[in-house]
């Protein structure tokens, strides 16, 4: 394995880091005084920054399929990519490479027809329209996608899909205009062929969002995660993706490269938090001395180095192998970094909101926002606990005699 970046590679992390510089971070307190000021809207700050980002050939850089428009970079060089946008709250949109968008628009390059694709996945990729993701559900324990209630039973030419789903991330978005819906379609079917995954426009009748979910206290305008109901929907059964029983399939296709954008961002994310924590450590002076000189500052960010790089490490070799060997042969390494960078960027964020005394609670610095990203990160695309099963399985499988 060499983790050197490729040419390719490089003029991309450069570009993209003197765009943050100049570009993003700058304006952050800027965008989010506007959001706060009209929560449910996108700010002009963020449109203009969209533009100018496209303009700079920064744009759509998950996406190795250079025919849809994407950047042709491998996942390893897209990986540092993805940490540098981890640093800011609001990069990853900026070069349209936000959740759930990416995945969406993954599944409809990958398993999307062409009227799919004209209809949805352009849009997406311009950046005119946005979209949510609806496969998690309150009534059931949603870890096991195999418990799934909600469905999508097809009768004739159409589809009718009935259910409740909740964090369906990104549906408050004032320019979502469709979420994609994994829900049951024939229960007699094998385990895993019985679900599929349906187009559904946010203006369809009986759709309804019934809320936004607030994390740890605020609606993460202005994307939100939304509880919605699905009373009787009925789409053309040309909205159902790569036809139907192929939920799963799908699913896994989607959930392997978004778990490899997420665990770099949360590595960037604690980058920027031990960035400031040894900026306090050394500015900061309590009973005479700097923080960085007093109790064991001096090894928490030690520690903090040595956890962030295992981390990219693991990561990369992740990113590596699906590269080479694909989602299936890296599926124990994939689970491995979904446990180990958001437990790991947790901890540094903590360790930095620590370090800030008082400061780091409020709002004047980026690490509460981080440290929810991080701990709601060890639920999403499946709880710690189901990788560490998945992680185990893999291992002791090893040595059962075949």
């Amino acid at each position: 394995m060499d983790f050197s970046h490729s040419p390719r590679a490089q003029d991309h992390i450069e570009r993209l880091r003197a765009f943050m510089a100049t570009e993003v971070t700058p304006y952050e307190t800027d965008y989010f005084k506007a959001l706060a000021s009209a929560p449910w809207q996108e700010p002009a700050l963020m449109t203009q920054m969209k533009a100018k980002a496209r303009a700079a050939g920064l744009w759509n850089l998950f996406l190795p399929d250079v025919e849809h428009g994407g950047a042709g970079l491998s996942t390893v060089e897209y990986a540092p990519l993805a940490e540098e946008m981890g640093r800011s709250l609001i990069a990853p949109e900026v070069f349209n490479c936000n959740a759930p968008d990416t995945g969406n628009m993954e599944v409809l390059v990958k398993y999307g027809d062409e009227a799919q694709q004209e209809k949805w996945l352009k849009p997406l990729l311009n950046a005119e329209i946005r979209s949510a993701f609806c496969m998690t559900e309150p009534e059931v324990a949603s870890s096991d996608a195999t418990n799934m209630q909600a469905t999508a039973v097809i009768e004739g030419d159409e589809v009718v899909i009935n259910g409740r789903k909740w964090w369906s991330s990104g549906i408050g978005h004032p320019a979502c205009k469709f979420v994609i819906f994994m829900g049951l379609t024939d229960a007699s079917a094998p385990k895993h062929s019985q679900h599929s995954m349906v187009i559904v426009p946010i203006d369809a009748e009986g759709l309804n969002i019934e809320r936004m979910l607030p994390v740890f206290g605020r609606l993460d305008e202005p994307y939100g995660h939304g509880e919605v109901t699905f009373t009787n929907v009925r789409v053309p059964v040309t909205n159902i993706i790569a036809g139907p029983g192929r939920g799963f399939e799908i699913a896994q296709g989607r959930l392997g490269p978004g778990r490899i954008h997420h665990c770099m961002r949360a590595i960037g994310a604690a980058e920027r938090a031990l960035e400031l924590m040894c900026q306090r450590a050394l500015t900061r002076v309590a009973f005479g001395k700097p923080l960085a000189a007093l109790g064991g500052n001096r090894d928490i960010i030690a520690n903090a180095r040595m956890s962030i790089e295992q981390a990219r490490l693991l990561t990369l070799k992740a990113a590596w192998m699906m590269d080479t060997v694909g989602t299936k042969g890296a599926k124990s390494e994939i689970s491995q970094i979904k446990v180990v960078a958001p437990s790991m960027a947790q901890l540094v964020i903590d360790q930095a909101i620590q370090m800030h005394g008082g400061a780091g609670v409020s709002d004047d610095l980026p690490l509460t926002a981080m440290y929810a990203y991080a701990r709601v990160l060890r639920l999403a695309d499946g709880p710690d606990e189901v990788h560490r099963a998945l992680i185990a399985k893999a291992e002791v499988g090893k040595y059962i005699p075949r």
